[in-house]
């Protein structure tokens, strides 16, 4: 305090003495006098690129602009409103500048202060620079398809993108490489698609097709794959940064979030054109894709007993959590850092602060829990289920057959929750009646009322016209409801209950007369559940005159006692002893069949978006929850559109309308960011090397002409992800060799012209699912919760690796349960991602540790010796086994002297050592 009040004593004392010769003294000069003030003190952190706060003061037009914070850091004759001034001659001030250093002298306070008051004269031309407009950048300007251009090696492009790259391969004065052996491609594009080796069947199949459109029968192949979707989709979670953990210190298991997981395998699967696909991950609840709300609460989040009770703690992890979902709408569907502009103005992109927020505001209804939903099944799970059910419905009526019918005199088993199987003599109807009189607790409740004809089939059944009607129902939306009780269907979320405790009752009408012979029901047939119970009920059909006719009921079992409901419909043991035999297996069958059935088609819980009323969103000082200024309404950035809506827009209507933005094709970021991620895939880096930045801190496109012209490719496929695998892997620029031309890399050391392929290593992921595929180990069961690499699936650090895995573990990798900040002790070292970051582009480095995994680890110990065995039933002989294993691993044969090196090390140290050099091979683990 003592210093700054004999600083303002000399700066009066000089004031004062100023202002007795202001009559005399000539005009403060900017070039003279001030500017050295400003070089001396402030360009140290507010000129150039060092803009602290946003503000610079070495332009004219900057200085008088202004900062983020405080506005025009001048106002012409008026020192007291200028912070110029202010800060460094003001008591009062909000800051004291600058921060660090020699403080400004008495006098060089005053200069500014009648610089100032003087009017401020910057003289023309002096730091008058016209700056770089940062809004007009290439990423920013519409997507225009250029038209081709010419070519000197006209026989050389397979489709138009090849006239871009040969284009700029004339230009600098080299020429593509030779194609690639069919054995090369056919490696190359079935890593590509699908993360797995073709089979030497596969390639002998290739080699022997002579078609014209062998190549394009072999891509409709792959991308027909259901492995499509899972290898793809591991390109997209290393970008929204998946994982099956929260993250932080903590680190708990998030046990729901595989489903969206499951989501992004069928969507890709079923092509799902890409503006669809965006707009179902965010705005998903109104589009039949619930899981697919779980891209946005991807990222890590501080649970609630992890958060400060103060409200101060609680706002701050407010806002982390916000940050967490514009970052990964921003990075994602954008490729923009418009998290940058959190805590001030974009340092490089034309993003203010209040454009952040304003994104914000579109999310602000959106909280990370997890939530009921049904599962949305795809092709393959629909054909799954229809084969699942027909089995089940076969396995049950015979089941059923075996049960004794009503009234007679053998015993029954008791009412039970599970399932109830009442068998009587066949009766042609229109109609069944389920009449209960008393129940174990409450309501009754009915998963599936499930009527058979003589012919075995389930007539009950909506899908087969049949009407379902009730005395009255206790309606919970999604879960009780009159409809669900003839769905085929089971489970308590998919149940009819009744309106009147402990009675009710509920009819099915066929969509014609059938002649039945047996019902099943059950309280809840996947066991979670045992309350609600019928223990007390009829069963009758409308007869042919219209009359009520009873067929069984609950005299024919044994009474009701809890704590003793068997699960058998039937009583097995009173049957024959060849009856009792093919019951109980009919049984197993039965149990299994309804596993996976309910696998497919339960409501199932997934950590996803929840939504409440939106959060009020303020404009922060520096990012601080403390310091709130205006509050804004949803609108996207201004340099990308016009898009805005009302402070008080419903919830669901903000994030419809954020989607409709960046799914329009008049979005100058969105196709050119999916193109290039595609391309990336194939060629190892996109044609903007920053997949993640297409803004002004990012690289350059190597080729923008044909990034535009892709991107407008895309848009006119309907957005198709699969039409743009097509395009590339069958053009000739992949069709390229991967040999090595020095001359060319003279020019171009890094490739990024394509004068050849690039060579590529496997991720990790693909290297483990290969070695299982190569041995006939894979296990390719689809979605579901993913199998453990680690003793622990969550929680506090000590994670031990698995290093022997059962069936389950066998799986494709993509199904592992991801622990953030923990990879895979094997294969992790291939440069897997810790889920903490997004992750654009993986690194390829090449480290000891990945070969001493590959050799030593007792996953490929174990798998080395079960392709070692598979070839040993094969043939006895080695040379035979060595060539068989070259085959298997590297897809060709062994040459001479490969062949008998390799002979005498299988004589020396087993076949086992020999198959885990070839799997520890650089032929095997890159793409060429």
């Amino acid at each position: 305090m003592r210093d700054f009040m004999m600083r303002w004593l000399i700066a009066a004392f000089t004031l004062l003495s100023l202002a007795a010769n202001t009559a005399s003294a000539e005009p403060v000069d900017f070039v003279r006098d001030v500017r050295p003030i400003l070089q001396k003190h402030c360009y140290e952190c507010h000129a150039g690129d060092a803009r602290k706060s946003g503000l610079r003061l070495d332009v004219r037009s900057e200085a008088h602009k202004g900062g983020e914070l405080y506005g025009a850091a001048i106002t012409a004759g008026k020192p007291e409103e200028s912070p110029l001034w202010t800060f460094v001659g003001d008591e009062a001030a909000d800051l004291v500048m600058p921060p660090e250093g020699p403080a400004l002298a008495a006098a060089e306070v005053a200069t500014l202060r009648r610089w100032i008051a003087e009017g401020a004269v910057w003289p023309d031309g002096v730091d008058e620079v016209t700056l770089e407009d940062p809004s007009d950048h290439w990423s920013f300007r519409p997507v225009v398809a250029p038209t081709l251009p010419s070519v000197q090696q006209a026989d050389w492009p397979q489709n138009g993108l090849d006239h871009f790259i040969l284009a700029k391969l004339e230009e600098k004065g080299l020429s593509p490489s030779g194609p690639a052996t069919r054995t090369e491609w056919l490696r190359r594009v079935t890593f590509d698609l699908i993360g797995l080796p073709p089979t030497p069947q596969e390639v002998a199949e290739f080699h022997s097709d002579q078609s014209a459109d062998a190549y394009e029968r072999v891509v409709e192949r792959l991308l027909a794959s259901p492995r499509y979707g899972e290898r793809w989709a591991q390109h997209w979670l290393d970008v929204v940064r998946y994982a099956d953990t929260h993250g932080f210190e903590v680190n708990t298991e998030r046990p729901n979030a595989w489903p969206y997981r499951d989501y992004v395998i069928e969507a890709l699967n079923q092509d799902l054109p890409y503006d669809q696909f965006i707009r179902e991950q965010l705005a998903g609840d109104k589009l039949n894709a619930d899981a697919a709300t779980g891209f946005l609460v991807t990222a890590s989040v501080l649970l609630p007993g992890q958060i400060g009770q103060d409200d101060a703690s609680k706002r701050l992890a407010r806002q982390d959590s916000l940050d967490e979902i514009v970052t990964n709408v921003g990075t994602t569907f954008l490729g923009l850092t418009i998290h940058c502009a959190r805590c001030h103005n974009h340092k490089f992109d034309p993003i203010s602060q209040r454009d952040y927020y304003q994104m914000q505001a579109f999310v602000s209804g959106v909280e990370y829990a997890d939530r009921e939903f049904t599962i949305p099944m795809g092709d393959m799970q629909a054909d799954q289920l229809q084969r699942w059910t027909e089995q089940s419905r076969e396995v049950a009526l015979e089941i059923a057959r075996h049960a004794p019918l009503a009234g007679a005199n053998k015993p029954r088993p008791m009412v039970n929750s599970y399932e109830n199987i009442d068998h009587f003599a066949p009766i042609r109807t229109t109609k069944v009646r389920f009449q209960v009189k008393a129940t174990n607790k409450y309501e009754p409740c009915i998963d599936e009322l499930e009527v058979f004809n003589t012919e075995g089939r389930n007539v009950a059944l909506a899908q087969h016209g049949a009407k379902a009607t009730a005395s009255g129902s206790n309606t919970t939306a999604n879960r009780h409801e009159l409809r669900f009780v003839n769905d085929g269907r089971y489970g308590n979320e998919r149940s009819w209950m009744s309106s009147e405790v402990g009675g009710g009752w509920v009819a099915v009408e066929f969509s014609q007369p059938e002649t039945i012979e047996a019902v099943a029901w059950g309280r809840d047939r996947l066991g979670k559940f045992a309350d609600r119970l019928a223990v007390d009920y009829a069963i009758e059909a409308l007869s042919e005159t219209g009359e009520w006719v009873l067929l069984a009921d609950a005299t024919d079992r044994q009474p009701f006692e809890a704590g003793k409901n068997a699960r058998a419909p039937i009583d097995v043991e009173s049957l024959s002893s060849d009856d009792q035999q093919q019951v109980r297996q009919r049984l197993a069958e039965r149990a299994a069949l309804e596993q996976k059935l309910s696998q497919l088609h339960q409501s199932q819980v997934v950590f996803a978006g929840q939504f409440r009323q939106p959060d009020d969103i303020r404009v922060l000082s520096r990012g601080n929850p403390e310091m709130p200024k205006e509050q804004v309404a949803p609108a996207v950035p201004e340099v990308l559109g016009d898009t805005a809506l009302a402070q008080d827009a419903a919830e669901d209507s903000r994030r419809i309308a954020l989607a409709d933005w960046i799914a329009s094709k008049q979005n100058p970021l969105t196709a050119r960011v999916m193109v290039n991620r595609i391309w990336q895939g194939h060629f190892g880096m996109g044609l903007v090397e920053t997949a993640n930045d297409f803004g002004r801190n990012g690289v350059a496109p190597t080729h923008p002409e044909l990034l535009d012209w892709l991107s407008a490719q895309f848009m006119e496929s309907g957005w198709s992800t699969k039409q743009m695998h097509r395009l590339i892997v069958l053009s000739a620029a992949y069709r390229q060799a991967s040999d090595f031309n020095e001359a060319a890399a003279q020019l171009d050391a890094d490739d990024r012209l394509l004068w050849r392929f690039p060579p590529q290593r496997l991720m990790g992921e693909v290297i483990r699912d290969s070695i299982l595929a190569i041995n006939e180990k894979i296990n390719l069961e689809m979605g579901g919760p993913g199998f453990s690499l680690f003793d622990k699936r969550g929680g506090l650090s000590g994670y031990q690796p698995i290093e022997s895995f059962n069936e389950g573990g066998l799986r494709r990798m993509i199904y592992s349960h991801r622990v953030r900040r923990e990879r895979d002790a094997v294969f992790g070292a291939f440069d897997c991602p810790d889920f903490g970051q997004s992750t654009s582009r993986r690194r390829e480095s090449t480290t000891s540790i990945q070969a001493l995994n590959l050799f030593n680890s007792r996953f490929v110990i174990e798998q080395a010796a079960a392709l070692a065995d598979r070839l040993q039933t094969e043939t006895s002989e080695t040379p035979a086994q060595v060539s068989a294993a070259y085959d298997r691993v590297l897809l060709r044969e062994p040459s001479p002297q490969e062949l008998s090196e390799a002979t005498a090390f299988v004589d020396q140290y087993g076949l086992a050592s020999f198959c885990r050099v070839l799997l520890n091979s650089n032929e095997f683990l890159f793409i060429r």
